[in-house]
């Protein structure tokens, strides 16, 4: 894809073991296909939304449509920045950032998927740790907001490592059955202090304004 067209697709975050970018064709082939082999077991639901039932087709093909659908109703004023993320050269899961108004509420939502085989390596930690570098070394956010399923405590340990702290609680019907999801919420002094992983910015200036961020504000 061409970023002189659509200049997100130039944007990296870069970790010291990945790389987080807006998938090309190429990547997202490699990034269906990860979802397709699985995200979780099959008799547990760590998602508000059930997107990962119904078969690996289904799978790849609801992940396909998300992808190209955060570009094609991407506007400043409500955007989702669908990044594939990239362990040694190999797509791993992929990390979210949603935001409606950005520009006057300062608060964007994060989520994420890794692949069952590579789960329990500190990686989810670390692109959740790029993306919010991102939301506020890089487009000044004020607070960011997560949930995770009470019962999800690998989800919930990679938000209190980061900083983020309990907002509420609220239900959800998934699988025609209640369930508890825990409400979480990062401020600007809590990823200050949690900050413990290096994080580089690479091709932010021309997406500001995508994200509704004067070009004049601080890299």
């Amino acid at each position: 894809m061409a970023p002189r067209c659509w200049p997100l697709y130039g944007l990296r975050i870069t970790t010291p073991r990945l790389e987080l970018r807006l998938p090309d064709e190429e990547l997202l082939e490699e990034l269906v296909a990860v979802a397709a082999s699985g995200v979780h077991e099959a008799d547990d639901m760590p998602f508000g939304v059930p997107w990962t039932d119904g078969g690996p087709e289904k799978r790849a093909r609801t992940t396909f449509q998300h992808v190209l659908g955060t570009v094609a109703q991407w506007q400043p004023e409500k955007w989702t920045l669908s990044l594939a993320v990239l362990h040694e050269g190999e797509v791993v899961g992929r990390q979210d950032l949603t935001a409606s108004d950005f520009a006057v509420t300062g608060e964007a939502h994060t989520g994420s998927w890794l692949g069952l085989a590579h789960q329990n390596r500190g990686i989810g930690t670390e692109m959740r740790a790029g993306v919010a570098h991102l939301a506020f070394q890089g487009l000044g956010a004020r607070t960011l907001t997560s949930s995770a399923m009470t019962d999800n405590p690998r989800s919930l340990a990679v938000s209190r490592k980061l900083g983020y702290l309990p907002d509420g609680v609220e239900l959800a019907a998934v699988r025609g059955a209640a369930r508890t999801l825990q409400r979480l919420r990062l401020d600007r002094a809590s990823w200050e202090a949690h900050r413990s992983v290096k994080v580089e910015l690479h091709g932010l200036e021309p997406c500001r304004e995508l994200f509704g961020v004067a070009r004049t504000a601080s890299a």
